[in-house]
């Protein structure tokens, strides 16, 4: 035989090794759950993302200050044996 014929049996041999190797790792990954894994965590990392944004969006709405609101006086004294009038 020849060099040409050499490399070219060596190099189908390598392309077939190469094919197996990578065809069992893609069977091994279906049957393992693989891909319904990695559509979860990008589903997860999708919400991450959405609750961040929203939490931010109503921290720069919500106001800081109420303008000039007065709450109820403490209460004095027990409540239980004042009668309103």
């Amino acid at each position: 035989m020849d060099v040409q014929k050499l490399a070219t049996y060596g190099t189908a041999a390598a392309v077939v090794g190469t094919g197996s190797i990578v065809g069992g790792n893609v069977a091994l990954d279906h049957a393992t759950g693989g891909p319904e894994k990695r559509v979860e965590a990008e589903a997860t990392e999708l919400r991450l993302i959405v609750r961040e944004e929203v939490r931010s969006a109503f921290a720069e709405m919500w106001p800081t200050k109420t303008g000039p609101v007065t709450g109820t006086p403490q209460p004095t004294g027990n409540y239980k044996n004042k009668i309103p009038k």
